[in-house]
């Protein structure tokens, strides 16, 4: 009986924990960047939402996440060390001589902000290319509809 209630009552914590971690997550603001002088590209994701940019000048078309992309991208997420962020380096130098937009992560977790060094849009770093492809998948779901 003690081994019963004590396998229910570790299942019961472990379930909390993770609904904790979701809803971390629900308060963070990921914000991916592309540009050079004639080309715009904004990806915002926020509570569930990806708020996408392809023009400064237009308004942002508005997309909601599935429960199946969110659960991904959080799973992403936890997999990414936040204060090494901005010590990653880029894999290509392809910016320097406008064969790839300068891109750059930018993160707001807990009221910190968190950004990478620039890198070229396509070629993340290798530490955060997952979470990058994830985003950008978005903004390509949306073309398709």
């Amino acid at each position: 009986m003690k081994i019963l209630s004590l396998l229910l009552l570790t299942f019961f914590l472990g379930k909390g924990c993770q609904g904790d971690v979701l809803q971390n997550m629900d308060t963070a603001q990921i914000t991916y960047t592309a540009n050079t002088r004639g080309y715009y590209y904004e990806v915002i994701i926020e509570k569930h939402i990806a708020s996408i940019k392809k023009n400064r000048a237009e308004k942002a078309v508005v997309v909601k996440i599935s429960d199946t992309d969110w659960k991904e991208l959080v799973n992403l997420f936890q997999e990414l060390d936040l204060e090494e962020l901005k010590n990653l380096k880029s894999p290509t130098e392809k910016r320097f001589y406008d064969g790839a937009a300068i891109a750059s992560l930018k993160i707001n977790y807990e009221g910190k902000n968190y950004e990478s060094q620039s890198f070229d849009h396509g070629f993340p770093p290798v530490e955060i290319k997952k979470l990058v492809t994830k985003i950008n998948s978005f903004a390509k779901q949306n073309n398709e509809n």
